[in-house]
């Protein structure tokens, strides 16, 4: 059997419609892939051929899936995408990391401010392009990071490329999760630099998330300590802490994404090729830019088109999400839902339906069985399915 190379693309935020306990996170009613494609006719033939329309309410053409075709359940609590790149690993949290909808507490605030020198501006929660926008101009008189948080378990720290540099930013974000990771348990640190002038401030690529390390083994740790190329790409590295990633390459978007996923598939001969592509959702869910975002999903799919004609024989290329961020809504936050479970390679059967699963988990656990490695602690594989 030729050693498997598996390509796994998330594409950050796609959701296909609310989970059954979606109304206790305030999402009753999310469908961003649904509601997208209810306002913006779809034009994603790669992602359809893939078996996206048996498992997403996108309408529109519903041709015979090229390979396996599936939805799957979170089992973690939560929704952000720590939790979910971490199920998809294999790891099942069965409590969501602490939020801080008022703010942070003002001991903690206090100990940030003495360690970093400054003062902060914020605490609270908010959109980030918001908060930007609204606090810019006085962080650009006062030197002071802007600090914010949202529905998820994040202290992210805005500044400014020309007040405080993005070394200074990073070092500020490693104070803070010193204090609030560390300290309370905090999913993670987000540093969010942004450039420009007031009215017109723009977020830079360099964003940087400092995550907590993962409570157990992943799947990237067993493909390592197997001898297998573990690459990250995109913010993969960041949100398992490094932790069984091989080598890593940060991007600028998802269009460089895809340029590194080619370069990968020309130099990468086995083991596993992970890929975030998040500007669907920093750029557009996060905004409720609906457009934006059905014209970034087109984009990727032309890009998905290309790798599938780039995979070699005993290739696996899987497409899936980490959680929803349904545009059409009030909020601007990540929504509780179902995420697409698309797989394709020359030796995928066409038309494998592969159900409901439980769990992101069983997506690692068969990502593990076919690379021979030890099972996981979650998960049920399916890759009898595949074969």
């Amino acid at each position: 059997m030729a050693t498997p190379r598996v390509i796994l693309i998330v594409i950050d935020s796609m959701g296909i419609g609310e989970l059954p306990d979606a109304a206790s996170y305030g999402d009753a009613g999310s469908d961003t892939l649904g509601h997208i494609a209810h306002a913006v006719p779809l034009a994603v033939p790669t992602l359809r051929r893939m078996g996206l329309a048996r498992v997403a309410n996108i309408g529109g053409a519903s041709p015979a899936p090229i390979g396996a075709f599936g939805r799957m359940a979170e089992a973690s609590a939560g929704k952000d995408s720590v939790t979910g790149h971490w199920e998809l690993a294999g790891v099942v949290l069965d409590r969501p990391f602490p939020t801080f909808p008022q703010g942070f507490p003002a001991d903690l605030m206090r100990e940030f401010e003495r360690r970093i020198g400054r003062r902060a501006l914020g605490n609270k929660a908010a959109s980030g392009t918001a908060i930007i926008d609204q606090l810019g101009p006085e962080h650009l008189r006062t030197g002071s990071p802007i600090v914010y948080t949202s529905a998820d378990s994040v202290f992210q720290i805005a500044a400014h490329e020309a007040v405080m540099s993005v070394a200074e930013l990073y070092d500020a974000c490693s104070v803070a999760f010193d204090l609030a990771v560390l300290g309370l348990g905090l999913g993670r640190v987000i540093a969010r630099p942004f450039e420009g002038t007031p009215g017109h401030f723009v977020r830079t690529s360099r964003r940087r998330d400092f995550a907590q390390l993962p409570p157990r083994q992943t799947l990237l740790d067993r493909l390592a300590a197997a001898g297998q190329p573990v690459v990250g790409i995109g913010k993969v590295e960041d949100l398992f802490a490094g932790r069984g990633v091989t080598r890593a390459v940060h991007t600028t978007s998802d269009a460089h994404g895809f340029d590194v996923l080619r370069a990968e598939l020309g130099s990468t001969a086995h083991g596993l090729v992970f890929a975030n592509l998040v500007d669907s959702d920093t750029l557009y869910g996060h905004r409720n830019d609906v457009a934006g975002y059905a014209a970034n999903l087109e984009r990727c799919d032309a890009g998905i088109s290309d790798i599938l004609t780039r995979l070699r024989p005993a290739d696996l290329l899987v497409v899936t999400a980490d959680h929803g961020n349904d545009p059409t809504t009030p909020s601007t936050d990540h929504s509780r839902e179902h995420v697409p479970l698309l797989i394709a390679g020359r030796n995928v059967p066409a038309g494998v339906d592969l159900g409901t699963r439980p769990t992101f988990a069983d997506l690692g656990q068969t990502l593990a069985e076919l690379f021979g490695v030890p099972a996981l602690e979650h998960g049920r594989s399916f890759l009898s399915a595949l074969q």
